[in-house]
């Protein structure tokens, strides 16, 4: 590991001005989990390490019905997958956060560090799409709100410029006809990355379909919505012809790589299967 030098600024000021100061020599420390790992086989080097550990106001879970949710980007992994209002409201976004490695790990993974590392694989990511999340990003000064679907602009990159942090997260409130799932193709039970995973989140009415979202990850550059998919879906009781029609859109909408654990094709045909199993399930936990 390359030697560096270590900051643990007390405010968010602080943090950003560092971030600033140092540029592309710097890396933000949340839960480390990735970036231990990165700069121990030194596909990453950095010589400037900046925790936000010690930065008040972007860790925790709040809710209201007028406001819904909102998630701080250092809140760890495990304290979302068990946190009573993600899992009954915001079904999808605690399945993704439960994907994320072994317990120990979501111990100390943060939602802000799965996301703003840019991969097309992020396990929270289809989840934070079908869910509407807003990305809250503040750098110096200036605050600004980007939809999930916009922070994302290709592997490993993001909107985020020179000196901005990403805080948090907020998702609209979900009414109680709604109702969404997560569901990862991986090889091992836990600890994988996903070869594809897919979220969908439906509202109903009087047994209709009145709003889809379905969310891809691991299958484009970046995570991405199946929208024709979704076109198709809306204002149908969501019926076996429905189903594959949806299931073969998703597919097509995807463009993912083949590579040594798997070819494009099978991939597109677990796209496919997954999108009608996650869109079942969100119709029943819509109906519950």
């Amino acid at each position: 590991m390359r030697n560096f030098e270590y900051f643990e600024p007390k405010t968010f000021a602080e943090a950003s001005a560092l971030l600033t100061r140092y540029g592309g020599e710097a890396e933000l420390l949340g839960g480390g989990t990735d970036l231990i790992i990165g700069m121990k086989d030194r596909t990453l080097t950095p010589g400037y390490v900046i925790s936000l550990e010690h930065v008040p106001g972007i860790e925790g879970i709040t809710y209201d019905d007028c406001d819904g949710l909102w998630v701080g980007a250092m809140t760890k992994m495990r304290a979302i997958e068990r946190s009573s209002i993600v899992r009954e409201r915001y079904t999808a976004l605690a399945e993704g956060a439960e994907e994320v490695g072994s317990i120990q790990i979501r111990n100390l993974a943060t939602l802000g560090g799965n996301i703003a590392h840019g991969s097309p694989a992020a396990d929270t990511a289809a989840a934070l799409l079908v869910l509407d999340a807003q990305v809250k990003i503040a750098g110096g000064e200036v605050e600004r709100s980007v939809p999930i679907a916009d922070f994302y602009l290709g592997p490993g990159q993001t909107v985020l410029r020179t000196g901005e942090i990403l805080t948090g997260f907020s998702m609209p409130a979900r009414s109680a006809n709604s109702g969404s799932q997560y569901l990862k193709h991986k090889i091992r039970q836990v600890m994988d990355l996903a070869f594809v995973g897919v979220a969908t989140s439906v509202s109903l009415s009087n047994g209709t379909v009145t709003d889809t979202k379905i969310g891809l990850a691991a299958v484009a550059p970046k995570p991405i919505r199946a929208t024709d998919a979704e076109a198709i879906i809306t204002g149908s009781s969501l019926s076996g012809e429905v189903l594959r029609q949806a299931a073969g859109a998703a597919a097509g909408q995807s463009s993912p790589i083949s590579d040594l654990r798997c070819t494009a094709e099978h991939r597109r045909e677990i796209v496919a299967a997954l999108t009608k199993e996650t869109a079942t399930t969100a119709v029943a936990r819509a109906q519950v």
